[in-house]
């Protein structure tokens, strides 16, 4: 019981330090996006900034997002096992951010974490070799991280995304069959899958099968993907704001970055949170997403262009529901975290682990 629970804090700290690294790529990224993309015009394609400047903007904001995901793989492994687990980590957390192998498997979030913790667990038993103290050397540097991004790319590209990109054709074909009387289920369902994952396989399943039915002039399904897409970011916006108690000083400061992401409709806002809490923030957001995909269905919410949040209100048709639906989903997952998001202890603790983590920069391989 002693060995699960030790385990169990072991990863808890290393998902703690993942999203203390990453948090700052996350803000410069939305703030940046949200900048550009306020100046920019619904097209068919999506959100278009034709603003020089602002072009410049968008590119430095889509870079910040770009390292998010090899941040928080980096430094998960990182937690686990010092700095030879840094670039493995780094390297398969943005494999996991990009499509790779034969389906062009994309796993997003919940994929880097797979991989960061696997990445720290194969760095911790290399370093655990035997070997002369020549070959000692170059170990950090040359060997543990080959090893390392071999195996666990391999596994990884031929074991994990495999299967996933399977599942994934799967759902396209069942949400296909769904059309018509089911639209309420369709809307639940699309809902949910864009909250699950933030912009990984599931969610960019919603999107594929909503941008095939815009091309055939069904543009309801796409409301409802639209609707869901700005909830989880809001919630956790509006849940820093209100239960101010649940929550640390950074959490409250990334509240603010995840709101204005929210209303330009970029779901990766609430990845930190849920980084952080998977337990209580993942079925809170996914649960207030169905509920406005449902709501979007069943009022015959329309969204003319792959885009979402706020912004793209002036190119919806049901505009009024499409902002109601936005808001009940929203505050659906923020009451669900007020009763769920116990208040925070004291912070003394979170001192002593970041004291920890910077001692772990003088670590060396043994």
């Amino acid at each position: 019981m002693k060995k699960e629970n030790k385990v169990f804090k072991d990863l808890q700290k290393a998902f703690n330090t993942g999203v203390s690294y990453m948090l700052p790529a996350v803000v410069v990224g939305g703030i940046f996006l949200a900048t550009a993309l306020a100046t920019g015009t619904a097209t068919d394609a999506g959100m278009e900034v034709t603003n020089p400047f602002m072009k410049n903007l968008l590119d430095l904001g889509i870079a910040g997002f770009s390292m998010m995901i090899p941040l928080l793989s980096g430094y998960i492994a990182y937690s686990m096992a010092g700095k030879p687990g840094i670039a493995p980590g780094m390297i398969l957390g943005y494999v996991a951010n990009n499509p790779i192998g034969e389906s062009q498997v994309k796993t997003g979030f919940l994929g880097a974490m797979i991989v960061g913790i696997a990445v720290g667990y194969v760095v911790k038993w290399c370093k655990t070799w035997k070997v002369p103290a020549t070959i000692r050397t170059i170990m950090p540097i040359l060997i543990v991280p080959v090893f390392t991004t071999f195996v666990v790319g391999l596994v990884y590209i031929y074991i994990i995304a495999v299967p996933i990109g399977a599942g994934m054709n799967w759902l396209v074909s069942v949400l296909g069959e769904m059309q018509g009387g089911s639209a309420i289920v369709l809307g639940l369902i699309i809902g949910a899958m864009t909250a699950i994952d933030m912009g990984g396989p599931i969610n960019k399943t919603a999107t594929a099968f909503t941008l095939a039915l815009m091309a055939e002039g069904i543009y309801a399904p796409n409301g409802a993907h639209r609707i869901a897409v700005a909830i989880p970011p809001l919630a956790m916006a509006i849940s820093t704001f209100i239960d101010r108690k649940k929550y640390t000083s950074e959490d409250k400061d990334l509240g603010i970055s995840a709101f204005f992401m929210g209303l330009i409709g970029i779901t990766e806002g609430a990845i930190p949170f849920a980084v952080k809490d998977i337990k209580r923030v993942l079925p809170a957001i996914i649960i207030g997403s169905a509920v406005g995909g449902a709501l979007g269905m069943a009022n015959g919410v329309e969204a003319l262009v792959p885009h979402g949040g706020l912004i793209i209100l002036p190119v919806v048709n049901g505009k009024l529901w499409y902002f109601l639906a936005m808001m009940i989903g929203t505050l659906v997952s923020v009451a669900i975290l007020h009763f769920t998001k116990p208040n925070l202890v004291e912070e003394t603790q979170g001192k002593n682990n970041e004291f920890k983590t910077n001692s772990e920069d003088t670590e060396i391989v043994k």
